[in-house]
């Protein structure tokens, strides 16, 4: 019998490239972190021998996918206090 999709490592890495496309049209680093979340999960499942359930995997996700979000919020962020403003319209 075949293996659960879930546990197929190229299914993690397309829904992360997936992800990743996402996050170009839809700016803001919020799908971004969830793209390495699954681009890590799927390489966890290269290791040979390696087999978890869904539950694990899924706990797995979230927690990578909270930590990178927070990794990137905290590269990519104003200054605390600091607020964006904008001078000039562009169309100026």
């Amino acid at each position: 019998m075949a293996e659960p999709f879930w546990l197929t490592w190229w299914v993690w890495l397309a829904a992360a490239l997936a992800l990743a496309i996402l996050e170009v049209a839809l700016p803001g680093f919020i799908f971004l972190g969830f793209a390495i979340g699954a681009a890590i999960t799927g390489l966890l499942l290269l290791i040979p021998g390696l087999v978890l359930s869904l539950p694990v995997l899924l706990l797995i996700f979230a927690v990578l996918s909270l930590v990178s979000w927070l990794a990137l919020r905290r590269m990519f962020a104003l200054p605390h206090g600091q607020v964006k403003t904008f001078n000039h319209d562009i169309n100026e």
